[in-house]
């Protein structure tokens, strides 16, 4: 399991599906899923979390329902594709709980984790790559977008300064399964970037898509 995670705005649904044909078209099996969301019960769940008032939910009913949603997911998608030998590319996973709610939402770390064992057991993904950028640029990005799945765009500058923090804190806990990657650059680079990444650490040999990919 390959996850391509960040602060809103950061790329990672472009960078995720541009990374899940450079698999299709290496051969290989892979599916492309996303949080919170990925399975259709932690769809349902996703309306709840990303419509709205920022503050309709405070932090640890947002813990609950992401992580309501992610064992959902991993039950019904990921944990099934993983048995049958596919690639799973994740926009999102459990460290955007760890920066948005235990970091950003101050639960803190240790709560994340308590719950995180009860849902999720031992499982780890092999990879998560960080697309790091400053919050102004991302937010600036998720604006262009015009949709209403907005609810945490929508807590402020100051509330993704604080994730951007977060998840450069957390990818510094383990280089070995983390990688953080500059994305305030051309869509072409930070792909190149990503798949030289993942060949270097799986050992493959994945050629990156153009740029209109």
């Amino acid at each position: 399991m390959i996850v391509i995670d960040g602060i809103d705005g950061s790329g990672k649904g472009v960078q995720s599906r541009r990374l899940l044909q450079i698999f299709l078209d290496a051969g290989e099996s892979a599916i492309l899923t996303r949080e919170p969301g990925g399975s259709p019960a932690a769809e349902d769940i996703r309306r709840l979390l990303v419509k709205g008032e920022p503050q309709k939910w405070d932090d640890m009913t947002e813990l609950l329902l992401m992580y309501a949603a992610r064992r959902s997911h991993l039950r019904d998608t990921i944990w099934p594709a993983l048995a049958e030998n596919k690639w799973v590319i994740s926009d999102r996973y459990a460290d955007s709980s760890r920066a948005f709610q235990g970091i950003a939402g101050n639960l803190g770390l240790d709560t994340v984790e308590r719950i995180h064992r009860l849902v999720v057991g031992d499982f780890e993904p092999a990879l998560v790559i960080i697309l790091d950028l400053p919050e102004t640029i991302a937010l600036a990005r998720t604006e262009v977008r015009g949709d209403d799945e907005d609810r945490f765009e929508r807590k402020g500058q100051d509330y993704h300064s604080r994730v951007r923090a977060a998840f450069r804190q957390i990818a510094a806990t383990n280089p070995s399964q983390y990688r953080l990657i500059d994305a305030d650059r051309d869509i072409a680079e930070v792909g190149a970037d990503i798949t030289q990444t993942i060949n270097a650490q799986f050992a493959l040999q994945l050629t990156s898509v153009p740029a209109t990919r």
